[in-house]
């Protein structure tokens, strides 16, 4: 009596295996499209350094804010002038970008694509943090409009240093969001990418209203 050996399901709905690195690990996405390439792994080590680089930033600008309130108690020349407005405006743009940001990661926690795809949100978030830079070169031309450079005074002087600093971590947050469009339009982000760009992100929103308001307070 002949035997016949046992059938194999195959899986037809595969176009794209990718292999993560990380032990044999593995995105599996549908041919139709309905899934992005996103694996849903913890990665301690990237999680456990946002917050060691977090801690770092903190404690820089801390320094700087102690040596702004000494400078300015122990100076007779601390000039006072007033913010430039476009600064409240950059504001608005840094937390809407948190705040589209977090639509970007709700829909990547469903991985469907619904209504937008997550990547649109995240170039909005992108498009907001290219102005609020561009908000802060503003900030810089009225000021040096009204001759107050780096070297003018000290009060100036923590002007631009503070917001320079700010903006430097700023320009790499935008990196790590290029990053991120990135892998995800080739299917190979890892959500812990996004959540570790999006914790810093936030930081930095936090940290900006943080100097805001001591910029407002002391100058």
């Amino acid at each position: 009596m002949a035997t016949h050996p046992p059938e194999i399901n195959k899986v037809d709905d595969i176009s794209h295996v990718s292999d993560s690195g990380n032990g044999g690990g593995r995105n599996l996405v549908p041919i139709h499209g309905g899934l992005h390439g996103v694996e849903d792994r913890p990665s301690p080590a990237s999680s456990t350094g946002i917050w060691v680089g977090i801690a770092a930033i903190s404690m820089t600008f801390l320094a700087l804010t102690s040596a702004l309130v000494v400078r300015k108690g122990a100076s007779s020349d601390w000039q006072h002038f007033t913010l430039p407005s476009i600064l409240y405006v950059n504001t608005l743009l840094l937390a809407l970008s948190s705040a589209t940001l977090e639509v970007s990661r709700r829909r990547m926690r469903r991985l469907r694509i619904q209504a937008a795809s997550p990547a649109r949100w995240l170039y909005v978030t992108l498009f907001l943090g290219l102005a609020f830079v561009s908000g802060q070169y503003v900030a810089w031309r009225q000021l040096s409009s009204e001759g107050l450079y780096l070297a003018t005074n000290p009060s100036s002087s923590f002007f631009y240093v503070l917001t320079a600093g700010h903006l430097l971590h700023v320009l790499g947050g935008l990196g790590g969001l290029v990053l991120v469009i990135h892998r995800l339009e080739k299917s190979i982000l890892r959500r812990s990418t996004l959540d570790v760009a999006a914790r810093y992100w936030h930081f930095l929103g936090v940290l900006w209203v943080y100097l805001l308001l001591l910029l407002r307070v002391n100058l």
